[in-house]
């Protein structure tokens, strides 16, 4: 298959054990989205040829790279992988110029035609003028700039971004994004992103997958994970909220609660997912088409910028998002009894399968 196609089985001497399958075709940017401890950094080792898989093939383009069952090991250095870490991993006593053109000259170029290519992707990142500085003098932007630059001078066959923006602020990480996309769309090849942020899987990728405990629970488009997920962690990622139900007639039953849903042949077990911007407030208890309304209690309010996002206690735990004019308007705090409400039509419902 043109692209790359991986199997991988490692485990680590903690017990740990990744066990996962991952898909990236020539023309897309594939996110890999777990917490912390999911096993994102073992993936990104055992892609890289930092460690050898125990079961499973890691295939480019064709060619076998890793197979543990004919004893194909192609070494690191041999992968044409182009790697931007965490931290960037810049030689702190070279220059930007000269920790570009290492790659370069590592595989045999020399010195003049080194430099000189790499001066040309300084460049095209707007950072000629810095060539002579060293990592600590540059701000955590340029570096990460300097750090892809040095990734795509070797002209790799994948681009692997191991959590590409999370050394920056918040300010120049919302910045850069916008860069960073500009630049993996241009890339001739595979691009995988390794991320904890679910703003950087949801805005930077054709295909999510998202990882926990060493295994893959879900595979999808940004779309699919936002609007569709299907473990409590990957609902929390987009802000949905996720229920487990019983169908029947057009009825769920959430933990005793019965909420009205517009599909009536569901019948059996199911998963539900209701976004936070389709539950609404009342003062009073409201009158209209919504066929699912109870009261309830505030129990946690959290400011995000524009919006204000409620966690709301039972009968159901949901989480909803109101705008900042009316979490004030209505007082809305821990402790508050409100009326909420939501339409049939708002609630999305499909088998449960697990």
């Amino acid at each position: 298959m043109s692209g790359l196609s991986a199997t991988i089985r490692v485990a680590r001497q903690s017990g740990f054990v990744l066990d996962v399958a991952v898909v990236a075709s020539r023309d897309a940017t594939v996110a890999i989205l777990g917490p912390s401890g999911a096993g994102k950094s073992t993936l990104v080792e055992a892609l890289a040829g930092l460690v050898p898989i125990e079961a499973g093939q890691v295939d480019l383009d064709g060619r076998v790279l890793d197979d543990p069952r004919t004893g194909v090991f192609v070494d690191a250095e041999e992968r044409r992988f182009g790697v931007v870490f965490q931290h960037y991993a810049l030689f702190p006593h070279l220059d930007a110029l000269a920790n570009v053109a290492f790659g370069l000259r590592s595989s045999g170029m020399n010195r003049r035609d080194a430099d000189h290519h790499a001066r040309s992707w300084l460049d095209r990142f707007g950072l000629g003028e810095h060539g002579r500085s060293r990592p600590a003098d540059l701000s955590g932007g340029q570096q990460q700039r300097v750090a892809l630059a040095r990734a795509l001078a070797s002209e790799p066959d994948v681009l692997l971004l191991d959590e590409p923006l999370s050394a920056l602020d918040v300010a120049t990480r919302a910045r850069l994004r916008k860069d960073l996309a500009r630049h993996l769309a241009s890339f001739d090849g595979p691009r995988l992103l390794i991320t904890h942020d679910p703003t950087e899987a949801f805005t930077l990728a054709d295909v999510v997958y998202v990882l926990e405990g060493g295994t893959v629970t879900q595979m999808g488009s940004p779309e699919d994970i936002r609007l569709r997920p299907t473990t409590p962690y990957a609902a929390d990622l987009g802000g949905a909220n996720l229920l487990e139900g019983v169908a029947s007639l057009g009825i769920v039953s959430c933990s005793g609660h019965p909420l009205v849903i517009a599909d009536r042949t569901l019948d059996g077990p199911v998963l539900i997912t209701i976004r936070p911007e389709a539950v609404v407030l009342h003062d009073v208890q409201p009158e209209g088409s919504a066929r699912n309304v109870w009261r309830t209690v505030i129990d946690e309010v959290e400011p995000l910028g524009d919006v204000v996002r409620l966690a709301l206690a039972g009968p159901l735990p949901l989480t909803v998002e109101v705008t900042k004019e009316s979490a004030l308007s209505m007082a809305l705090q821990p402790g508050r009894s409100v009326w909420a409400s939501v339409k049939a039509t708002e609630i999305g419902v499909a088998p449960d399968g697990s």
